[in-house]
């Protein structure tokens, strides 16, 4: 049994993993779906005082406060998730066995998300709402999305160690952008290094819903 803990994107919670999760369980494995503090059905908690670190601390607390979770973790993020898994692997980095982002950024020392993403990404960051902290969400995502705190995509990662200790790090690219794609630069920073594994899949940016499949088979193939 592997423990997979799937770290949504920004303005979702774990009600986004829903379909993936039960795939997953039904073929025996453990899940940890987070919601990340000030988000979602964790709005309440919305502050300015949320940050990265308060998110990477929402993730560890999950897995530590699970007795189920094993020691071979498969950390699995969504869009900004990547930065939530990056920050708790180099944290826990003897539990962790795998990293998968989906779609997502891929962060080195010293690196926001801020620093990552494209310019038409950070014009939707900074267009607030009127608490003067709050990311709100884009209108054609999931009526359940909610604001997003805006420190934890300024705020830098800080990393005691790189990412190629892990066993297996898995990036998966959605083809199908209106756009640009604002994960470009992070798939181009991984995709022709040989200790990576890269995926291209026919779907828009929530791989979860538009490729349910293959996403499964590449998250199953990542415990192996």
């Amino acid at each position: 049994m592997t423990t997979y803990v799937l770290v949504p994107g920004m303005c979702h919670g774990a009600w986004c993993f829903e379909d993936l999760a039960a795939s997953l369980r039904s073929v025996g494995h453990h899940v940890l779906a987070i919601t990340l503090t000030g988000v979602a059905e964790r709005s309440h908690l919305m502050s300015g005082a949320v940050n990265l670190d308060t998110h990477i601390t929402d993730v560890l607390a999950a897995i530590e406060n699970d007795t189920a979770a094993g020691d071979e973790l498969v950390l699995v993020g969504h869009s900004y998730g990547g930065m939530v898994i990056t920050g708790v692997a180099d944290r826990i980095p003897d539990r962790v066995d795998s990293l998968v982002f989906l779609d997502a950024v891929v962060p080195h020392d010293g690196e926001a998300c801020w620093d990552l993403v494209n310019d038409e990404e950070r014009q939707w960051y900074v267009k607030v709402d009127d608490t003067g902290f709050g990311v709100p969400p884009m209108p054609f995502f999931d009526d359940r999305a909610t604001a997003h705190p805006l420190a934890t995509v300024l705020q830098p990662l800080r990393l005691q160690g790189d990412l190629n200790r892990f066993r297996r790090r898995v990036f998966v690219y959605a083809r199908d952008w209106p756009g640009e794609s604002p994960l470009q630069a992070s798939y181009d920073r991984v995709r022709s290094d040989p200790q990576w594994i890269s995926h291209e899949l026919d779907g828009r940016h929530n791989l979860m819903r538009d490729t349910p499949d293959d996403l499964l088979r590449i998250l199953l193939d990542a415990a192996r």
